[in-house]
């Protein structure tokens, strides 16, 4: 018995060409799944956008609120 190790171009040349369609599936989903990603850089520009509601509600009252407006956006 062969313990021999081959490398991976070499097992996936033994396959029949739609097993190797598959494979290359696979190694292009696990690299697009460890694929460090690119996040957009955060935005601060809403920033004391509701300052003037200060006075009339409280932080959660607010957090709620502005859920609301986004909601509806």
């Amino acid at each position: 018995m062969d313990m021999t190790v081959k490398p991976l171009p070499e097992l996936v040349k033994e396959l029949p060409p739609h097993a190797q369609r598959v494979v290359r599936d696979f190694v292009e989903f696990l690299l697009m799944k460890h694929r460090p990603k690119v996040g957009r850089k955060l935005r601060q520009d809403w920033a004391g956008a509701l300052r003037d509601y200060r006075d009339q509600y409280t932080a959660l009252e607010l957090q709620r609120k502005a859920l609301e407006w986004r909601s509806e956006a």
